[in-house]
């Protein structure tokens, strides 16, 4: 693949993760704003029982526009940086996990960065809404759910060449049924050496919380399935079929 095509993957991973972030906009702003205020309604409520409601701090921001357009910012700007990564990650996937096309290997690509990337350490470390969470403890809890976000990505590396590995032994189906359990296995035991983290406060509504991590997953469903899409008719149009490649090499007769 030359740098060109490259190129040209990267602009369109960079513009299909623009139009998936505006349809996550959309989910995060009607599913998870209004979690996002309930919690920070709680909290409020929580500091002026205990009598710290003085003690406030003076928003710098506020709730408006970090709702409206600080959530936009983040969810397009993260949506751009990811589709980027995700179009650079495509040009070095394509022909090496089999023998797929471009939609069809972006729409796998785009279900492996879910669940390797999101999935994986969000069920190790979910999401928490505000009053949910020591502050003393945020490091340690970034750490962690980045550190497990790199064994997700660097698992689901190992086992896609494990399953490539052993499929001339045990056939495609086989073989990818074997590497899906070892990463399966692999995940768990990882799990069970981490650290958990469950700094929940007493009255908070479990509801609440549910409903938030639900809209969280859902937020990055709709971001990774709409990028698949979008990306792989885009890089359909960037990288030649194989019929299409064989029809140029047929010579034209007079």
């Amino acid at each position: 693949m030359n740098s060109v095509t490259i190129r040209n993957l990267l602009v369109r991973g960079m513009l299909a993760g623009l139009a998936a972030g505006v349809l996550a906009l959309v989910v995060a702003y009607f599913l998870g704003e209004p979690r996002v205020d309930a919690a920070i309604a709680f909290e409020e409520a929580q500091a002026h029982s205990h009598g710290h409601g003085h003690e406030a701090e003076v928003e710098v921001v506020s709730r408006g526009v970090q709702s409206t357009a600080g959530l936009a910012t983040g969810v397009l700007v993260y949506g751009v940086a990811l589709g980027g990564i995700a179009a650079l990650a495509f040009c070095f996937a394509l022909g090496r996990i089999g023998r797929f096309g471009a939609r069809a290997t972006a729409v796998l690509l785009s279900g492996a960065a879910l669940l390797a990337v999101h999935l994986v350490p969000f069920l190790k470390y979910p999401a928490n809404p505000p009053a949910v969470g020591d502050p003393d403890t945020i490091g340690k809890r970034t750490a962690l759910y980045f550190l497990m976000m790199l064994l997700g990505i660097l698992l689901a590396v190992a086992a896609t060449i494990l399953g490539r590995r052993l499929a001339p032994k045990l056939g495609n189906w086989y073989a990818t049924v074997a590497g899906g359990a070892a990463f399966v296995v692999a995940v768990g035991i990882a799990y069970a050496f981490l650290p958990s983290m469950n700094e929940v406060p007493h009255g908070f509504s479990g509801t609440l919380l549910w409903q938030f991590r639900l809209s969280a997953i859902a937020i990055q469903l709709v971001l990774w399935t709409a990028f698949g899409l979008i990306f792989g008719h885009l890089a359909e149009r960037v990288v030649p079929t194989k019929e299409s490649a064989a029809a140029r090499s047929v010579p034209v007769t007079p």
